[in-house]
């Protein structure tokens, strides 16, 4: 600045620090990579996981929506969080669908199986349906009512393999043909050979009848006995609540920062029933947990709240409540989002933004923030894999119902990813401490490009009013450039908002 004066020069800088919120009495520095990389310790990342791993095992062995466990996870991040000075910490509270199995039970020709009762299954009575089970169409043809018309179903259980339907998804797909031909039950086994430990019906449905999931190697055996002509007896009892409960999602947020641009992080805290989601998403919990602290050690630019997602293994139901309720005033301030869902077990993925790779494109700026991290990585001499958009995690609510850039970290579902994927062995013995502290440290320094130049590397589109924010919400984004069958050939199960799988 020639010809300005020292004393004009720092008035200049205290009203630039005054715009941003942070005056001239803070003696915080500015935030900037190499420090805030420096904060990130592998030993308090994996104290996290520890810390969530023993809550786990002292509240039924998962944390779980709607019990002990997820409650405690909430105690714990809250505790953490919401006494740092400087920083504001809230919850939002929200009610969603629940579901547990009480009991469980299957045997066919008088062999026990193993089953997993799916979501928003109806119960059967006290006593189980014993019934002969059959073989339903294989193939696309199962997807279809017309399939089951010259085939004796009704009152009968029927066996059917796993697939995605058109419609209905890849269980509600192949239960409801079934029952509307009349059976009394229907048995879906998986078309992977991993333990069926998750699936869901979405939602409850008067027309379904009680659904259960069994192991592929099961499946198989008994569908090779029957196509060898053999008649078999099985015997299914399910007890199964469904209920609304009360949940909540976790909240914290620089004060300092133009409260007009906003950098929002999110994992979700929630694991699901079958285990305590160390990986999943314990590993993100953590990444951005000690993120958070390390940041409010520094003055930032932008504003940065950081979010932990409740019930998100229920299909996103946090972050779209979230995202549903914010006023167009709210939504138009946030500049971006960034999502952070197992990252510690497996590849080092990079959302593919632009599309480059497997064709879906997220909104614009997106691809900055992908960039972004292929640029530091690259710096590093790691190896990237673009990870694909199949809308499974909660980046997904900030597109369809914001139309947000956004970017994601993400090391992969599939079975050399991380055999333990809604595994009860997704415990502290499953993440990797080198991947999660690789991936926190690139989550570091995007964070200080973003909280410190962001509103000029992602320019925003025409301001969000209640007119375009209710446009964008009708919009259906589910990801129709890559087949589901493909995503499941790269080993990628982390396949949709309904998380049927």
């Amino acid at each position: 600045m020639v010809g300005v004066s020292a004393e004009d020069r720092r008035q200049t800088q205290e009203n630039e620090e005054r715009s941003w919120g942070v005056g001239p009495g803070h003696r915080k520095p500015w935030v900037d990579s190499r420090r805030l990389q420096a904060d990130i310790k592998t030993e308090n990342l994996v104290a996290n996981l520890r810390a969530l791993n023993d809550i786990a095992f002292a509240n039924g062995g998962n944390r779980a929506f709607g019990l002990p466990g997820y409650a405690a996870s909430v105690d714990y991040v809250w505790r953490r969080i919401s006494r740092v000075p400087g920083t504001r910490a809230w919850k939002q509270d929200f009610d969603a669908l629940f579901s547990q199995v009480v009991s469980i039970d299957l045997k066919v020709g008088g062999e026990d199986i193993y089953v997993y009762g799916l979501t928003y299954s109806p119960s059967t009575p006290p006593e189980g349906i014993t019934a002969e089970i059959v073989a339903g169409p294989e193939g696309a043809a199962g997807c279809n009512d017309d399939a089951y018309t010259d085939l004796d179903v009704a009152g009968k259980i029927v066996l059917v393999q796993r697939f995605r339907c058109p419609t209905g998804g890849t269980l509600a797909g192949r239960l409801l043909p079934a029952a509307r031909a009349g059976a009394a039950a229907v048995i879906i086994y998986h078309d992977l050979p991993t333990n069926a430990t998750a699936g869901t019906l979405s939602s409850p449905n008067p027309e379904h009848v009680p659904g259960g999931f069994i192991n592929q190697v099961d499946g198989e055996r008994i569908m090779e006995r029957l196509a060898a002509g053999e008649r078999l007896e099985a015997s299914f009892q399910q007890t199964q609540i469904v209920e609304v409960r009360t949940t909540q999602n976790l909240f914290v947020e620089t004060v300092d920062g133009d409260p007009d641009n906003v950098i929002v992080l999110g994992a979700h805290l929630d694991s699901v029933q079958a285990g305590p989601g160390i990986n999943d998403d314990g590993s993100g919990t953590s990444l951005i947990l000690e993120l958070f602290l390390a940041l409010s050690k520094y003055r930032t630019k932008n504003k940065v709240r950081f979010a932990w997602w409740g019930a998100e293994e229920y299909g996103l139901l946090g972050s779209k409540h979230y995202c549903s309720t914010l006023d167009p005033r709210e939504a138009d301030r946030i500049l971006a989002y960034l999502n952070f869902d197992m990252v510690a077990k497996g590849y080092i993925g990079v959302s593919d933004a632009d599309g480059s790779t497997h064709g879906s494109v997220a909104p614009p700026g997106s691809e900055v923030i992908e960039r972004l991290y292929h640029e530091y990585f690259a710096s590093k001499n790691i190896t990237v894999t673009p990870a694909i958009m199949t809308n499974g995690s909660d980046y997904a609510s900030f597109w369809s119902i914001l139309n947000k850039p956004f970017g994601f970290l993400h090391t992969g579902t599939g079975v050399e990813q991380d055999p333990c994927y809604h595994q009860a062995c997704d415990t502290i013995d499953n993440p990797d401490p080198d991947t999660h502290t690789k991936n926190a440290k690139a989550a570091a320094h995007v964070l200080s490009i973003l909280a410190t130049d962001g509103a000029r590397l992602i320019p925003k589109g025409a301001p969000i009013n209640a007119t375009t924010l209710a446009a964008i919400r009708t919009r259906d984004l589910i990801p129709d450039s890559v087949r589901i069958e493909e995503l499941e050939a790269l080993g990628e199960r982390h396949l949709g908002c309904g998380h049927d799988i």
